[in-house]
């Protein structure tokens, strides 16, 4: 058995710096807080910049279907960044979701193929219509509550769907006469509303979508539209772990800052015990964190066996990290920490969404339970 490689390659290290440099000039906090004022669904100029022009988008895509045929090790990397800044861009729903939905059709399918380039190229914002509250690393596909009707329409309702405010494309999860079905629909359609909800993270705001007999393609039929939505699920959760990564970081290296320039009694508050203690704790949780989302990354980028085992494993953990660093933040900051031009808040929003996102970490707990044949506890 091959030994997991948890050390980020020069290549990897390169499209760091890259992103890193980008999201540094184009997105810096205060520009993250202006977008998240602006009631717009995401930062179409980042993201056109990111994602079509730096190629980003395409990542998970193979050469021969318009992509950079890269591996889930590199988006993680690219969610690592994304996490750093609370980028107000739809990678997660786009670049993963639906790119990773689209990957598990018959990409042979001239319909399939055509809608996964233009995602991977930047040309089409796409989105995977599930709540994005749904469970990852369970078996079987979420229930659809839209309904397939026999004139190649779909009519029903689906909540809290991330990335759909602003997308072009929607893959659409319905069952009819035919079973269970994966659909496209383009969002230009008069028959499609997309109504954004308020959201706590307005840098990944949600929608609700609802069909009134909108045309719609069939991309996939019972089976493989299940194992569609469920790989693809089961990858954005792991490289979801990856972004809390990097929200925790960026949380650790701000406080660790302010605590070095902030001064009380004659010297800098970091300085004492107490919140170097704090912070010590906070650094050994944050070093375990990027191991299980390194080793999550990397078992989808190699289609290991212990792929969903990694996930859940991740998940469980990262989730809280981040959002214990994320508290760590506001309150080391401490009155300023509170206010909303300090960007404290857009990460703890972050994290907090993250949190409940693709499955809570007691979810993936659970799944993981049954995955390694760990029974509950009983009495």
């Amino acid at each position: 058995m091959s030994t997991a490689d948890l050390l980020y390659s020069e290549a990897e290290d390169d499209l760091r710096a890259a992103v890193r440099s980008l999201l540094t000039d184009r997105c810096p906090p205060a520009a993250v807080i202006s977008e998240a004022e602006s009631g717009r669904a995401y930062d179409v100029a980042l993201w056109r910049a990111l994602g079509a022009e730096m190629g980003t988008a395409g990542l998970l895509v193979p050469d021969k279907l318009g992509g950079q045929g890269a591996t889930a090790r590199e988006a993680a990397v690219v969610m690592e960044e994304l996490g750093r800044a609370v980028a107000p861009v739809p990678y997660l729903t786009s670049a993963v979701l639906a790119a990773a939905t689209l990957l598990g059709c018959d990409t042979d399918q001239e319909a399939v193929a055509r809608l996964l380039g233009a995602v991977a190229e930047g040309r089409t914002v796409g989105a995977l219509a599930v709540p994005l509250s749904t469970v990852a690393v369970v078996s079987g596909a979420p229930a659809a509550t839209v309904r397939a009707d026999g004139d190649s329409t779909l009519s029903g309702q689906v909540s809290g769907v991330a990335g759909a405010a602003g997308a072009d494309l929607l893959l659409v999860p319905a069952t009819g006469a035919d079973g269970y079905g994966l659909y496209a629909v383009e969002t230009a359609e008069t028959s499609v509303t997309v109504e954004p909800l308020t959201s706590l993270d307005l840098t990944r705001p949600l929608a609700a979508v609802t069909l009134t007999g909108a045309p719609a393609r069939l991309l996939a039929g019972p089976g493989r539209a299940e194992a569609a939505i469920g790989r693809a699920l089961l990858t954005g959760a792991g490289l979801l772990a990856s972004e809390q990564l990097g929200v925790a970081e960026w949380c650790l290296t701000e406080t660790v800052r302010h605590t070095k320039e902030r001064h009380q009694f004659g010297r800098p508050i970091g300085s004492f015990q107490a919140l170097k203690h704090r912070m010590a704790a906070l650094w050994l949780e944050l070093v375990s964190a990027r191991a299980t989302a390194r080793y999550a990354a990397d078992a989808l980028a190699t289609d290991s066996p212990d792929a969903e085992v990694a996930v859940a494993v991740a998940q469980a953990h990262c989730a809280e990290v981040a959002v214990h660093a994320a508290e760590e933040c506001v309150q080391l900051h401490g009155g300023i920490g509170m206010t909303w031009e300090h960007p404290a808040h857009l990460y703890l929003k972050r994290a907090k969404s993250d949190q409940i996102a693709l499955g809570t970490p007691g979810r993936h707990r659970q799944a993981l339970a049954g995955l390694v044949d760990l029974p509950a506890p009983t009495g």
